[in-house]
């Protein structure tokens, strides 16, 4: 737990961190580097084919990258209020501040930002994560807040989603998050079996993976809805109430399983209807124009009145043959 500048008001001794989730810098990167390494290799592709092996590689890697980013995103469900309300424990200074909500998968960041940040001899500018998931126990995280002395609003949101708190939404928080994890993890799995199948190439069977793939997004998104509509404590600061919405990863897993669900129902269509097409996008009519070629390239010559054998000879050696009856 720190403040984003790294100073600590009430607590010294911990070291700082960043700012921001590194493990989605760290996947975004990885997949920017996949993409820079195919564009290099690029020209090398010949045809109109070029094109459409684009198209295909950057629609691979923006689904694998949104899949598996949105496991460790903290923005699933966000929220804001600007209020006046007290700073610390046993005192009446009231501080003007700007007071977010972050709901993820893994568990919930409360942030307090001070209008302005310098206020009451004080740098008011926290971030502060209580984690949820397996490994993790938030009622311990949040008796450590406790114990270090972390300001009265951030304490006061996180109580709201403790085990004993009255408002009850810490087990339909938990046990959604899990299981819309469990399915981005299946997700990102039929994904990969997806890309195998189009490379190698087998059409049909890559389309029923991706609609597989939006199936299991889909299907997180109606397990968060689930909590997210469980009724819960209002979270008021004086006049003032922290409501939340949905965030930015919820619409962002909504989209990119839409667009699934539109790219496998066309392969599938096109596979069905129009195969030639499905063919030509994968770049699959010149190895079908070598085959006609080799199988072309060899004929059976004519055979005599008296010879029962079909002799199998290339077209540039056919040559007149006389044949002597005996």
């Amino acid at each position: 737990m720190t403040l984003w500048n790294g100073s600590f008001p009430f607590y010294p001794g911990t070291n700082a961190c960043f700012p921001f989730d590194t493990t989605g810098a760290v996947i975004v990167s990885v997949f920017l580097s996949m993409l820079a390494t195919f564009i290099i290799i690029l020209p090398g592709i010949r045809g109109r084919g070029r094109l459409f092996w684009f198209l295909r590689v950057v629609m691979g890697l923006f689904v694998g990258a949104v899949v598996l980013t949105i496991q460790f995103t903290r923005d699933w469900e966000t929220g804001w209020v600007t209020a006046n309300t007290s700073y610390k424990s046993f005192s009446r200074a009231l501080v003007n501040a700007d007071i977010g909500l972050h709901i993820g998968l893994a568990g919930v960041n409360v942030t307090l930002v001070g209008n302005p940040v310098n206020q009451v001899n004080e740098t008011i500018n926290y971030n502060e994560h209580f984690a949820w998931s397996f490994d993790a126990d938030y009622d311990h995280s949040y008796g450590e807040g406790l114990e270090k002395g972390l300001p009265s609003p951030i304490l006061y949101v996180a109580e709201k989603f403790t085990t004993q708190s009255p408002c009850g939404v810490h087990r339909q928080y938990r046990i959604s998050g899990h299981y819309a994890s469990l399915t981005l993890w299946m997700a990102f799995c039929t994904w990969l079996i997806s890309i195998l199948l189009f490379s190698m190439p087998i059409l049909l069977y890559g389309g029923y993976m991706l609609l597989l793939t939006a199936t299991l997004m889909l299907f997180s998104l109606l397990f968060f809805f689930t909590a997210r509509n469980t009724p819960k404590c209002p979270i008021q600061f004086g006049p003032a109430s922290l409501k939340t919405e949905y965030g930015g990863s919820f619409w962002l897993t909504l989209a990119t399983g839409l667009l699934c669900l539109l790219l496998g129902l066309g392969v599938i269509i096109l596979n069905s209807v129009q195969p030639e097409k499905l063919k030509l996008v994968f770049n699959l009519d010149e190895g079908k124009g070598e085959e006609k070629v080799r199988d072309k390239s060899y004929l059976p010559a004519e055979p005599s009145s008296f010879v029962q054998d079909v002799l199998m000879v290339p077209v540039g050696e056919l040559c007149e043959v006389t044949a002597t009856q005996l």
